[in-house]
């Protein structure tokens, strides 16, 4: 047969289809090559893997329950933080009460311990649970640290905690440094007893919250700013719920680094041979 004659057969469709040429990929998909792994004509198949691993949108996840708390494996700085404060915890249940109140003085936050040893003291206090495990912070640490730290990552988490943490420390003591300087408080609160985990959590509270959908966010913080204004309110321990509310404020004053450390986290990273990656793009080939 002729090369016109061929032509026409291939043209009209009468002839044998087309064997897939370089451009076509399996089950006549264009643009795919065999052997080379996420090309762009394979978009589709793509988004579905990626929305179904592990750093996958809210949306695309399904909803699992046993997520809620913390696992060695999926959340390694809440699990095992939980599993200290547990030990600490159950230390100053049972222990003999004058080595707790001891150990607990020596971990105090107050003015005099910040003086003398800053960094000990920051993180001895956040070694213990004011109230113990049965406290409502308690209960906060877990749920709330878990879900942060599956979005974002365990050294982030760390940083969100532990910045909360000494952040609201220091701006709740100084003022009192310099109001006793001033002769408008005694001596005596110099020596304040404050130790515990409330200041991270409610840091990661109001941090977790810039990652939940709107219609949970706002419920959230309702809440909990209202639960921490109201104890302001009652004036019980004023200096604490002064740096509750200010623990608050940080975690949501972060939201905008969270969601770009949230957005860098669920970028998927390029296969070797990838080279239509952005990551990639521009690179020089030989």
């Amino acid at each position: 047969m002729s090369w016109l004659g061929t032509a026409e057969r291939i043209r009209t469709g009468r002839g044998p289809a087309a064997a897939p040429g370089p451009d076509t990929g399996p089950g006549g998909t264009p643009g795919l090559l065999a052997g080379i792994p996420r090309q762009h004509g394979g978009r589709a198949a793509g988004a579905d893997a990626v929305a179904e691993g592990p750093n996958a949108p809210d949306a695309a996840v399904r909803w699992r329950p046993w997520r809620l708390l913390p696992t060695p494996l999926g959340t390694p700085f809440t699990f095992g933080y939980a599993v200290l404060l547990a030990a600490t915890s159950l230390f100053a249940e049972y222990a003999d009460p004058g080595l707790v109140s001891e150990l607990l003085r020596g971990s105090s936050t107050d003015v005099v311990h910040l003086a003398q040893a800053p960094l000990l003291v920051l993180v001895a206090s956040a070694l213990w649970i004011a109230g113990g495990m049965a406290s409502a912070y308690a209960v906060a640490f877990l749920f709330v640290l878990t879900a942060l730290e599956r979005r974002i990552g365990a050294l982030r988490a760390v940083a969100v905690f532990f910045g909360g943490h000494v952040l609201a420390t220091l701006a709740t003591e100084l003022p009192v440094a310099f109001s006793v300087a001033a002769g408008r408080l005694p001596e005596s609160s110099l020596h304040r007893l404050d130790y515990g985990i409330s200041f991270g959590v409610m840091t990661c509270t109001g941090a977790l919250a810039g990652l939940l959908p709107a219609w949970s966010r706002w419920p959230l913080l309702a809440g909990v700013g209202y639960v921490a204004l109201t104890d302001l309110l009652a004036y019980v321990d004023p200096l604490s719920d002064w740096g509750h509310l200010l623990s608050l404020a940080l975690g949501v004053a972060s939201w905008p680094l969270l969601r770009r450390w949230r957005h860098h986290r669920a970028a998927v990273a390029p296969l070797l041979g990838d080279l239509g990656h952005p990551a990639l793009r521009g690179a020089r080939t030989y």
